[in-house]
């Protein structure tokens, strides 16, 4: 378990006076699932809702950098330098348009730190090391993970004190996230003890197809969901090639309500959480004559539903 200087777990002894910021690796070996559209607009979200966030670009395609508006060209250091002590986490630090919202970017270079790293003894804590120690004044961080389990995404879950976990309610979204679960068991287990599954995350979803809604149903027997769903949305495609995340491409697009709905469940609690405290009503509501909710509470209660 890593000691207070190191940056543990929020809630672990000699972070009373400041809470410890939380990382998320947002994280699922299968490509195209929505794994850099999460990072990029929970972070936003995360941001907007006035906590101070660092989203930190770990794969090498650099698509979470670009859709912040950090073009390649636009700075000199990178999350390569950082992994093989080149520079600070400090000095690759780079602001974006969102306030409150800084990134670390990525390059083609962490293909390089893969191979560079494969001997080093402590290739799989490089990220965690560098990391870790450096994040004052952040209150959340989000880790874009790539579509494989390699070191980088080791790096990354090491990294981690919770894992999001984009789902596209397809065919074979079940049997790659059974695999994922697989090595954030290992993981846990070797590096990180800490290391906890936040939830799934349902991105893309379209309810006209019954398979998504067949899929969502099995992934929510077996694995935490969140209420909030991410639905297929053209705003969410178009805004990664304008550089800003959906928030600031188009606020009040569905994909963009959908994501600040996530980041207000995640700010709330862990998925499920609300659960205990719908029982709770039920139980009062029972042994009380019901009233007739007023114009304001139901306005409250239809503010509160997550927007898909």
């Amino acid at each position: 378990m890593p000691s207070p200087k190191e940056g543990g777990a929020p809630g672990t002894p000699g972070s009373a006076s400041k809470p410890s910021p939380v990382v998320f690796a947002v994280a699922n070996q299968k490509g195209g699932v929505g794994k850099t559209t999460t990072s990029v607009n929970l972070a936003a979200s995360f941001a907007a809702a006035e906590r101070r966030t660092l989203l930190v670009d770990c794969d090498p395609q650099g698509n979470a950098s670009s859709g912040v508006g950090v073009r390649r060209g636009s700075f000199e250091l990178s999350l390569y330098d950082v992994l093989i002590g080149r520079a600070t986490l400090k000095e690759a630090v780079v602001p974006t348009e969102v306030p409150l919202l800084d990134v670390v970017p990525a390059t083609q270079d962490l293909v390089a730190a893969e191979l560079e790293l494969v001997d080093a003894d402590d290739r799989a804590v490089r990220l965690r090391h560098a990391l870790r120690p450096h994040l004052d004044g952040y209150a959340f961080v989000v880790l874009d993970c790539p579509p494989s389990l390699g070191l980088l995404t080791l790096n990354a879950l090491t990294a981690a004190h919770r894992v999001l976990v984009p789902l596209q309610c397809e065919y074979y979204a079940l049997e790659g996230l059974t695999h994922l679960m697989a090595t954030i068991d290992r993981v846990r287990s070797a590096f990180n003890p800490e290391l906890t599954v936040e939830g799934v995350v349902l991105t893309m979803f379209d309810g006209r197809n019954s398979l998504t809604h067949q899929v969502a149903d099995e992934v929510k027997a077996h694995f935490r969901v969140f209420d909030a769903i991410i639905p297929r949305n053209v705003k969410l495609s178009e805004a990664p090639s304008h550089g800003k995340p959906a928030l600031l491409y188009d606020a009040q697009s569905k994909g963009a309500q959908g994501y600040l709905s996530l980041a207000r469940e995640i700010l709330d609690g862990a998925p499920g959480a609300a659960e205990p405290k719908k029982r709770q009503r039920e139980d009062a509501a029972q042994a009380e004559p019901q009233a007739e909710p007023t114009p304001t509470t139901a306005a409250r209660a239809r503010d509160a539903r997550p927007r898909s």
